[in-house]
């Protein structure tokens, strides 16, 4: 074959190549992700005042008739926003075992150096609990906006991506992990 017959031919290549890296590049991620994603972080940080609380009092970080309620509620929650009871409940629910994360791994640091912070105690029922129960309103309302993309094949590079952004620590990062682990339902 002479160069001159191989240069259309190059082209082609070149031209298919160019398609398939465009075809490649995930689309932008949803303006409705970063807030939701915000938010679980920050429900996330409560999570240290919640082992706090609970390091001062003796109470167990496992509550499993608090848990009951809670999940209960954001059902019933979700029916009257007409959003999905059982994907936001499931939502919420890894949302409480996020924050377990936190607790037990603040526990242990703590344990390990024989005292917690000097930090200031919240109550955990006066305090913190209402804290939890305006954040599941802001998720429900941020969830019910980024629904619709869980579905997206990109989805899973926009939550990475994302989600990278907002670590800040290694228990927190791990815990953020855990609370949004199933918000893409792709290939599922």
């Amino acid at each position: 074959m002479c160069r001159s017959s191989r240069l259309p031919l190059l082209a082609a290549l070149l031209a298919l190549f160019a398609g398939a890296v465009h075809a490649a590049t995930p689309s932008p991620a949803p303006d409705s992700l970063q807030p939701l994603l915000a938010t679980m972080y920050e429900r996330l940080n409560i999570g240290d005042l919640a082992a706090l609380a609970k390091w001062d009092s003796g109470k167990p970080i496992q509550d499993n008739a608090r848990e009951a309620l809670v999940i209960a509620d954001a059902r019933r929650q979700a029916t009257q926003n007409k959003v999905n009871a059982d994907e936001f409940a499931d939502l919420i629910a890894a949302q409480i075992e996020a924050s377990k994360v936190v607790q037990y791994g603040r526990l242990a640091q703590w344990q390990a150096a024989g005292k917690a912070p000097p930090t200031p105690r919240l109550d955990l029922e006066k305090q913190i609990r209402p804290q939890l129960d305006q954040l599941q309103q802001r998720l429900l309302q941020q969830y019910a906006a980024f629904s619709r993309y869980r579905t997206d094949p990109d989805c899973p590079h926009w939550l990475g991506k994302t989600r990278a952004t907002l670590i800040k620590d290694q228990l927190h990062g791990q815990a953020l992990i855990r609370a949004s682990g199933e918000l893409c339902a792709v290939g599922r």
